[in-house]
């Protein structure tokens, strides 16, 4: 169970962002689908939250709320305990850290990594294929296992901000655009959670997961899978080195700040302006980083 805990906290603030009412039958493939997760950690999730009693169980039937969430978002998820990283995260995280730092050999048996970060064997297993579906680790024959990398460097984190700046505002000026009236209600609600403090309580996780939900979701709103394909393979392999500039968090304020904006202008439909917005947030954000590339810096 990899990501039970924080998927569990990110169906909460579904929950409350989307008004969900008590009562409301909670599927596993619509939240899957509205999380961008398979539902293996979904499912785990609804049954972490069926034990905190946020949901009710019915046979054959699935989950269903079983209660009002009046309380933030975050206070309910200290509250019951979901926030907590569980060791497959901490040992993700600090394996993409070692390589980082070049303490990690680029390829390394199943059992070192096991010994290393003193997982189970259930633990290794999620670790290992949480990294290859995130493209930057792979099975060699035998028990052995090869890094990439593509993103141990500094420069491909500002290369990856490249690309994007090529392809986000672009996007929103394709023929058809619409972003959908919930999702904007759910984007809204993720950056004014940001803004009342999550921007200190949020896990490296959460900030980047959270990130890349509102990136992807402005460029699936064009409905060109070309976009769509090039932006969810770049968030997949950058989280790499992402997750280290979350160490100096002082622009996040500023970065939500320009969400909602760009939310605005999508939501008039100034799609011309949301573009332009779009890219001077992150030429912003490049800028910012090719300043802080020390951090990044093995």
């Amino acid at each position: 169970m990899n990501h039970d805990r924080s998927i569990a906290t990110q169906i909460v603030e579904l929950i409350q962002a989307e008004k969900m009412p008590v009562g409301a039958h909670m599927r596993a493939q619509m939240l899957a689908d509205k999380l961008r997760v398979s539902r293996t950690p979904v499912n785990d999730a609804l049954a972490l939250l069926h034990e905190k009693g946020i949901l009710t169980r019915e046979k054959n039937r699935g989950f269903f709320l079983a209660q009002s969430l009046t309380a933030p978002a975050s206070d309910l998820a200290a509250q019951l305990g979901i926030t907590k990283p569980d060791a497959v995260s901490a040992a993700y995280f600090q394996i993409a850290d070692d390589l980082l730092k070049g303490e990690l050999p680029t390829e390394v048996s199943e059992q070192a990594i096991k010994l290393r970060y003193e997982l189970t064997s259930t633990q290794l297993s999620a670790v290992l294929t949480r990294i290859t579906q995130e493209g930057w680790g792979e099975r060699k024959p035998g028990y052995g296992w090869s890094f990439s990398t593509m993103l141990t460097t500094p420069d491909s984190l500002l290369q990856s901000y490249r690309m994007r700046l090529a392809l986000e505002p672009a996007a929103l000026m394709e023929p058809g655009y619409r972003l959908d009236a919930a999702v904007i209600e759910r984007l809204r609600a993720a950056e004014i959670h940001l803004l009342e403090g999550g921007i200190e309580t949020d896990t490296a996780d959460q900030l980047h997961d959270r990130g890349v939900r509102f990136h992807e979701s402005l460029v699936e709103a064009s409905g060109n899978p070309f976009f769509i394909d090039a932006i969810r393979r770049v968030n997949r392999v950058r989280r790499l080195l992402s997750y280290r500039s979350m160490k100096d968090r002082v622009r996040y304020e500023e970065h939500a700040k320009q969400h909602l904006h760009i939310i605005e202008l999508l939501e008039a439909g100034r799609n011309g302006e949301a573009s332009r917005a779009l890219r001077e947030h992150l030429g912003h954000t490049l800028a910012a980083l090719a300043k802080i590339t020390e951090i990044l810096e093995p």
